[in-house]
């Protein structure tokens, strides 16, 4: 008896030391928080997306024009066609159509003003009302689902996709939710993807 008892003592030991140590490495909860987004260059600097107002002034012929910054980053106006917009600020946009305007001889001086009429986010997917949500500078991530409605019963709100400038950054909004410092500030063209749950 008294040797049956010692060798059930070693086997519970192995049982627990195995145990113990497959617990330990089993899969553990991440720790850690959202990315840390990078600044997509200054929020002076104009994005695909933005609506303008050009106007041209001191020639025969002045005009107002409407337009949006395309997704190759380009403006289209009369007579000289497509100018670079993203990634200058509205003053140099200004320069560059003015300089474009005396190089190729359409006027010989005119003063060229733009402004940034709006500017806007994508959200899509698992929200109420996909779509552009106007930005402004205090606008995150959880924000802008709110301002599309805020999730279907469908969404998979711990894996959301933000893309900026080509690049994916997967988002948890339950977290940002819970934490401030983890909701993402949104920048300008910012696109957010909300996916299907599985369940």
């Amino acid at each position: 008896m008294v040797f049956a008892a010692r060798l059930k003592l070693p086997f519970f030991a192995l049982l627990s030391a195995l145990l113990f140590a497959s617990g330990c490495n089993g899969p553990r909860p991440s720790g850690g928080g959202n990315p840390k987004l990078p600044e997509a260059g200054s929020v002076a600097n104009l994005r695909p997306g933005d609506s303008l107002v050009i106007t041209l002034q001191g020639v025969p012929d002045p005009t107002a024009n409407s337009s949006q910054v395309d997704e190759q980053g380009l403006v289209t106006l009369p007579y000289i066609g497509q100018v670079t917009a993203a990634g200058t600020t509205t003053s140099g946009l200004s320069q560059k159509i003015r300089e474009a305007y005396i190089s190729k001889k359409i006027y010989t001086a005119v003063d060229v003003s733009v402004t940034v009429t709006e500017r806007f986010v994508y959200v899509g997917g698992e929200v109420v009302r996909p779509g552009r949500i106007i930005w402004t500078p205090d606008l995150t991530v959880t924000k802008a689902v709110q301002a599309a409605g805020g999730f279907t019963l469908y969404a998979k709100e711990t894996r959301l996709n933000l893309v900026r400038d080509r690049a994916a950054y997967d988002i948890n909004a339950t977290l940002a939710q819970k934490s401030p410092m983890e909701d993402p500030r949104l920048m300008p063209g910012d696109s957010i993807q909300v996916p299907k749950s599985a369940f």
